[in-house]
């Protein structure tokens, strides 16, 4: 947050961080909170076989990740999910057939700015791989048998990896 040196309500630069998540301007008085993101993101299984993206854009570009992204104002979780499966792999789903999982807590790096997030994972069985196109954000979808043959040092983030090892038996 190093970045927010002006107040966004007057353009005084006595903009600056009174606790870890909470900005004041010392101008005019005008607060800003850096709540947590919510996150979805969907764990795609064929018995024991894992769903993994690659991917293509920055942050950690080429790494494996879960398919999902962040909530949109106005949007439950489940329409979230719904809608990032639709935009990173093409797989229209009904939201009902989304089981919750658990919850991580995430910090995701973005151009100069580390967003803390609370990543929702939701399950999603189906009874065979579906035809998948990748667009959007991600370069490619893989399916590992098993949360033991994903390899761990190919994962994006922290989280992704606390993730794979909940779903592990």
């Amino acid at each position: 947050m190093a970045t927010l040196r002006y107040c966004p309500a007057c353009g005084a630069e006595r903009f600056a961080p009174e606790t870890a998540k909470r900005w004041r301007c010392g101008a005019c008085a005008f607060r800003y909170y850096h709540n947590v993101a919510t996150a979805v993101a969907v764990v795609l299984r064929v018995g024991d076989a894992v769903l993994l993206t690659e991917r293509a854009r920055a942050p950690q570009q080429g790494f494996l990740d879960f398919p999902g992204g962040f909530v949109d104002p106005e949007e439950t979780l489940e329409a979230a999910a719904v809608r990032e499966l639709e935009e990173e792999l093409g797989l229209t789903i009904d939201g009902s057939a989304l089981a919750y999982r658990f919850s991580l807590w995430n910090r995701y790096p973005y151009a100069e700015v580390t967003y803390p997030t609370s990543d929702v994972y939701f399950e999603l069985a189906l009874a065979r791989p579906p035809a998948l196109r990748c667009a959007d954000d991600v370069a490619g979808a893989y399916w590992f048998a098993s949360p033991a043959a994903i390899p761990r040092e190919r994962l994006a983030f922290p989280a992704v990896a606390a993730a794979v090892e909940r779903l592990a038996p």
